[in-house]
């Protein structure tokens, strides 16, 4: 299956083809003419296999005649045609930077907005009208506020990881935003994973929609390599300098739980002399774009980070991810490990996991649906073991042992009864 056989136009073609896109992968090949022939969907598929290019290159296309010029009028001022939501800042720079690839020679405006840079800028830029908007839900309130942005031209939307948006705190911000758009128009759901909260939300959305499930949900990539470390959780940093000198990673992606504990791993790290960098909350979006770039041209070995770069970080032939510390969210496990072994390629992703975290890491197996295997480090076994688990979810528990020195008094006042019933019997 070629792309140009799912009804793509020839110029979209060729730029795919320059970008060494060979053949659709099975979201894609599933999307693009649903998404084309202008009907709803609904769409699950694990991360690293082209949801992006399976809503924007159609939807591209749409906003664009056979002829490569606009459809329709001349985008007025402040308006959107087509707009699609995400839950961070590092995804809406993802998919805006796709959508401008997928678009290269199309006569259509394209632009970003996001939160934590100035608001003046993207104001501006709306006053041309703007074909695609990718946005945050937040930011993208602001603008509406300000009068800097109208949704009556909407044709289409599109929310991307969805599942995170609600995790995230944004399904007021999402109704608000459900309020102000045409209710006529096409309405794209795009996730890795889909949670009774989502699917009860695409039912409220979606009109009649094509379903596809390309992988089965929660599940990770095959070519993955996943296993876990045993160990406690005092000895983690020292672990994981261990494990980047042993396995000889050219590169990590780190995540960890809190943000303290990112700017103290990259410290541990650099007192070491191994280059890293970091992104959490805390950093301004400038900042943590920079430190992304830097990884990504392989001027820093190790990325620290909590889960706000889960998602919307594409790095090619990464070849590890570690979990310093396991997500609070199962779904997020997912897409930490999704990180790596994206489009095909094979990849690690291992989990250092302490006695407490056992709860975690049994929810991360029965969403899953698989038990991590166990590779104790030599010279690392942990003090607090880490109870055992299964694929159901379920912590194993093991008898409890009887107190030191209670066998040996429940044998000999068992030795005393039978004495005295003796003495009795006699």
């Amino acid at each position: 299956m070629s792309f140009a056989s799912l009804g793509l136009i020839d110029q979209i073609v060729r730029t795919l083809a320059s970008q060494s896109y060979e053949k659709p992968t099975p979201v894609q090949a599933q999307a693009i003419p649903a998404v084309l022939a202008g009907r709803d969907v609904m769409a699950a598929a694990q991360t690293g296999t082209g949801k992006t290019a399976g809503f924007a290159v159609p939807l591209l296309q749409r906003l664009t005649s056979d002829d490569g010029q606009v459809a329709s009028k001349k985008v007025e001022s402040n308006c959107v045609r087509a707009l699609v939501l995400v839950p961070t800042r590092e995804l809406a720079e993802q998919v805006h930077d796709s959508a401008k690839a997928y678009g290269a020679g199309l006569p259509l405006r394209t632009m970003v907005a996001y939160g934590g840079v100035s608001i003046n800028p993207q104001m501006m830029r709306l006053r041309k009208g703007v074909d695609l908007l990718v946005a945050t839900p937040g930011r993208l309130l602001d603008l509406q506020r300000q009068n800097a942005v109208r949704f009556n031209a909407v044709q289409a939307l599109v929310l991307d990881e969805a599942d995170r948006m609600l995790d995230l705190g944004f399904s007021r911000d999402i109704d608000k935003l459900l309020a102000l758009l045409p209710k006529k128009r096409q309405t794209l759901l795009f996730s890795a994973t889909f949670s009774d909260p989502i699917r009860a939300l695409a039912d409220k959305l979606l009109v009649d929609p094509v379903r596809i499930e390309a992988s089965p949900a929660n599940t990770t990539v095959k070519a993955i390599r996943q296993w876990i470390v045993p160990v406690d959780k005092k000895r983690k940093p020292e672990l994981f300098l261990h494990l980047l000198k042993t396995r000889a990673w050219s590169q990590v992606l780190a995540f960890v739980k809190t943000r303290k504990g990112v700017d103290a791993l990259v410290e541990l790290l650099e007192q070491k002399g191994i280059s890293a960098d970091s992104i959490h909350g805390d950093k301004p979006q400038p900042a943590r774009l920079r430190a992304f770039e830097r990884f990504k041209a392989g001027e820093v070995r190790v990325l620290v980070a909590t889960d706000v770069a889960a998602r919307g970080l594409d790095i090619d032939g990464l070849p590890a991810v570690v979990n310093v510390d396991l997500p609070i969210v199962a779904e997020d496990y997912v897409h930490r490990s999704g990180r790596t072994g994206r489009a095909g390629a094979s990849g690690e992703a291992v989990s250092l996991v302490c006695a407490d975290e056992v709860q975690q890491l049994a929810a991360i197996e029965a969403l899953t649906k698989q038990t991590l295997q166990r590779e104790e480090e030599p010279g690392f076994e942990p003090e607090h073991r880490v109870p055992q688990t299964n694929a159901g979810g379920q912590i194993v528990k093991k008898p409890k042992k009887p107190k030191k020195g209670k066998a040996e008094r429940d044998a000999r006042a068992d030795a005393k009864v039978v004495q005295e019933d003796v003495r009795f019997r006699r």
